[in-house]
């Protein structure tokens, strides 16, 4: 068998395209050898950065996440000149070509004065191309769940002047409502996280979960519009959205906005990166930050409003997950459990 580059028939794809059962041409001028298995290496900070191909025959090369590769399928000619005519495979569907039996045959009994018969040309026969594997997503809400959600009664505005004028003299609840009564852009981030921060306030620290729900409504309402800095105020209000109804017993409402909030879990349509991004929000599921070092060593320090903040930012993870139902490390139970503890400690 002999290859040449001039043999091989190739294309450019793109590393993180990659899939098992693609051919793969390695350095150097060998033939494509066909991928095994793809693992992923990512950097110091969770992203995906390398990737490690192995190949059928064993070799491995690794991979930048960005590059292009060479693939396709290396038609091997093989040398017919050094191969008998039995052993060369014939084309698909033929039986294959067997040597005339001379031994009767009068001496001269070809046509044109002895020439040698023709060689059969082989047939490469490509494997079928790979199927690509299906990603699974959870559906989002229909219409009737999104029913479930109320329609606001009054101006986002006045939703939120309405629970300023409930709680007066609450210094915190006071500042946001009377900055929010201005005017409520939805396209501002610091508006969006003005009134998450509110909707936290009325809840964890006033204990009124209606009017809490009521301003979260305002944010739980927009959809996910590719701006990860804004959607972090969504987040955080539709996973607070979702335990608060849980603690009300409205289960159903609850997993509306869980079903909400993880919306941008489905907006990727190429399977291969739909991959890569479950299997990276999957590790942040599975290794969250709960600050135990910070609370810790505010506890050590005597810093109360220290420890509170960083409690406060534990909740938000931990009501975070639990929108999420749970991960591989957390259950449900447990977070349950962890929550009404980070509750009892930031409202002490």
């Amino acid at each position: 068998m002999t290859h040449s580059p001039a043999d091989q028939q190739y294309r450019e794809k793109q590393a993180g395209a990659l899939q098992i059962g693609d051919y793969l041409f390695l350095p150097g001028d060998g033939p494509a050898e066909q991928i095994t298995q793809i693992e992923l290496e990512h950097d110091d900070f969770g992203v995906p950065a390398l990737i490690l191909v192995t190949t059928l025959d064993g070799g491995n090369v690794r991979i930048a996440i960005g590059s292009s590769v060479p693939v396709g399928e290396a038609t091997a000619i093989p040398d017919v000149a050094d191969t008998p005519l039995a052993e060369v495979p014939a084309p698909l569907g033929e039986e294959p070509a067997l040597e005339p039996d001379t031994s009767d045959a009068p001496d001269g009994g070809t046509s044109d004065g002895g020439g040698a018969p023709a060689e059969a040309v082989p047939v490469v026969v490509p494997p079928l191309p790979p199927v690509a594997p299906t990603v699974s997503r959870p559906a989002g809400p229909d219409p009737a769940q999104l029913a479930l959600i109320p329609e606001p009664t009054d101006s986002p505005e006045n939703i939120v002047g309405a629970a300023g004028e409930a709680h007066p003299g609450r210094n915190g609840v006071a500042v946001l409502s009377e900055r929010l009564v201005k005017g409520i852009n939805t396209k501002s981030g610091s508006c969006l996280r003005d009134l998450s921060d509110l909707a936290h306030d009325l809840f964890i620290e006033l204990r009124d979960p209606d009017r809490a729900l009521a301003v979260a409504d305002i944010l739980n309402v927009l959809p996910y519009d590719g701006n990860r800095d804004r959607w972090m105020s969504v987040e955080r209000s539709l996973a607070l959205s979702s335990f608060i109804c849980r603690e009300l017993g409205q289960t159903e409402r609850a997993a509306v906005y869980d079903q909400l909030l993880q919306a941008p879990d489905t907006v990727e349509t190429d399977p291969f990166k739909a991959r890569i991004a479950a299997k990276v929000r999957q590790r942040g599921l599975n290794e969250p930050n709960l600050y135990d070092k910070e609370i810790f060593r505010s506890i050590d320090n005597g810093n109360r409003d220290a420890e509170r903040e960083w409690r406060l930012l534990r909740l938000e993870t931990l009501l975070f997950l639990r929108s999420h139902g749970g991960s591989n490390t957390l259950g449900v139970g447990e977070l349950d459990h962890r929550i009404a503890n980070e509750l009892e400690a930031v409202r002490a």
